[in-house]
């Protein structure tokens, strides 16, 4: 199924819980609640729609890693943009699979995510996107830019409602 990338918000006011305690902020079963699954049954129907609203919780499926690629470094040396904190993290692989990369961010740090974001072209993400042989660019494009899409309003309404978020590469 492939690792993907799910984010939950939480208000100001339990945000140092969060930054604690990051785990107690994530679903049982973000997959279910991102596809509109009935959580912790192995076959159900799903809407293919979130069934959390999207005010609470953003699914960027696969496209964290391009995301990833478009706001970290250029170059070693250099600084990520400060929408990097949203997208950064890799899981850990072992024999029996994966742990997951999880991490909280306080408001304070979604409101300077959401300026960055606000910052990056579309046009950007064409420019910063590895060119590979076994992917369509203009697809692989499309798809980058409705998930920045997405992720530049989850985190411009978090930070006009001074919330944080807990995210989980996984």
């Amino acid at each position: 199924m492939g690792i993907r990338y799910y984010a939950y918000a939480f208000d100001g006011d339990v945000a140092k819980k969060a930054l604690s305690d990051p785990m107690s902020f994530m679903s049982a079963d973000p997959l279910a609640d991102a596809w509109g699954l009935e959580p912790g049954v192995g076959t159900s129907y799903t809407t293919f729609g979130q069934s959390i609203p999207e005010r609470d919780m953003l699914y960027l499926d696969k496209a964290w890693g391009h995301l990833q690629v478009l706001t970290a470094p250029l170059r070693a040396g250099m600084a990520a943009r400060p929408a990097f904190r949203m997208f950064e993290g890799n899981v850990t692989m072992h024999d029996d699979g994966w742990e997951p990369w999880v991490r909280a961010l306080a408001p304070s740090e979604v409101l300077a995510i959401a300026q960055d974001l606000d910052d990056v072209s579309d046009a950007e993400v064409r420019l910063r996107l590895p060119v590979s042989p076994y992917v369509d660019r203009d697809l692989d494009v499309e798809y980058a830019v409705g998930y920045l899409r997405r992720a530049r309003v989850f985190a411009r309404n978090l930070a006009d409602e001074g919330r944080g978020m807990v995210y989980l590469i996984g």
